[in-house]
């Protein structure tokens, strides 16, 4: 589905004028909206859409183009618009050893591609390294047609940002794991530098913690001292938080560090849920 190149606009609804942004997040298996005022700074739309199975690129573009067409605060005028891509489609390259003429190569020992992808970066300058990534270039045509210019990110540029941010005077390992449906991402991070990112899917709780002690095996974490941090869909309720604290002494959820007002539409869930969408502005 990828291999596209990027149409001409032909309409442009993104006006200086306007006072809003709008953040679309882009997999599978889900879509996210969310718009902000940036006059108020504050979040007054906010929406997650769980397929209820990983749908292809052609299939996940029919429901957006449903969701632009019905939801009204989509059919706003925009002074900006973000897409984030959200899928196993990536890899991280120090930035010392990228070059954007091989992008295909570093993508082709972890993913099957075709010579027809359309292969991009973002730079990530926290930690001098660049993501290489396969955008959804359906997605993105739709957008430009419909929108004409707008930013797009890979979902783990800004996950990886936001986390180094946070954590930049840290002594402590961490595991930070962020879940959405069935899948999840873990990021490790000691004195401040990323020690690993890798996204799996999983079934059941079993695969769930296989993977997370599997990390921690393989970077000698021992799991009486590094701290497990959860962000994304999960609450202390869930099986996965129940199996997670059974293996690992030191278990938190995350807080998002942002200083938003949010209408009485676009309350999220809690302090860890939406990370990704809420951080990208």
């Amino acid at each position: 589905e990828t291999g596209l190149r990027y149409m001409v606009p032909t309409t442009n609804n993104i006006v200086e004028t306007s006072n809003l942004k709008l953040s679309i997040q882009v997999s599978l298996s889900g879509l996210s909206f969310c718009i902000l005022n940036i006059e108020t700074q504050t979040i007054d739309y906010l929406n997650n859409v769980s397929f209820k199975k990983k749908l292809n690129p052609k299939e996940v573009l029919f429901k957006l183009q449903n969701f632009f067409d019905s939801e009204e605060p989509l059919q706003r005028q925009f002074a900006g618009i973000i897409v984030i891509h959200k899928n196993e489609l990536n890899t991280m390259v120090p930035s010392a050893l990228f070059n954007e003429e091989n992008l295909a190569d570093y993508l082709k020992f972890n993913n099957k591609i075709l010579s027809t992808d359309f292969i991009t970066f973002d730079k990530i300058e926290i930690n001098d390294s660049v993501n290489v990534y396969i955008p959804f270039v359906n997605i993105n045509n739709y957008l430009y047609e419909r929108f004409g210019e707008f930013t797009f990110k890979h979902f783990s540029t800004i996950l990886i940002e936001q986390i180094l941010n946070a954590e930049k005077n840290s002594e402590k390992p961490k595991m930070y794991v962020n879940i959405c449906d069935e899948n999840f991402e873990i990021i490790v991070v000691e004195k401040g530098k990323l020690k690993l990112y890798n996204s799996f899917d999983f079934k059941t709780k079993e695969d769930f913690i296989y993977y997370i002690m599997f990390t921690a095996e393989q970077l000698k974490l021992n799991p009486e001292i590094f701290e497990l941090i959860f962000t994304g869909n999960i609450d202390s309720k869930d099986e996965l938080y129940t199996i997670a604290y059974k293996y690992v002494r030191f278990v938190f959820f995350s807080k998002r560090i942002d200083s938003y007002k949010y209408s009485d539409q676009a309350q999220p869930e809690n302090n860890h849920s939406q990370f990704v969408i809420l951080n990208s502005f």
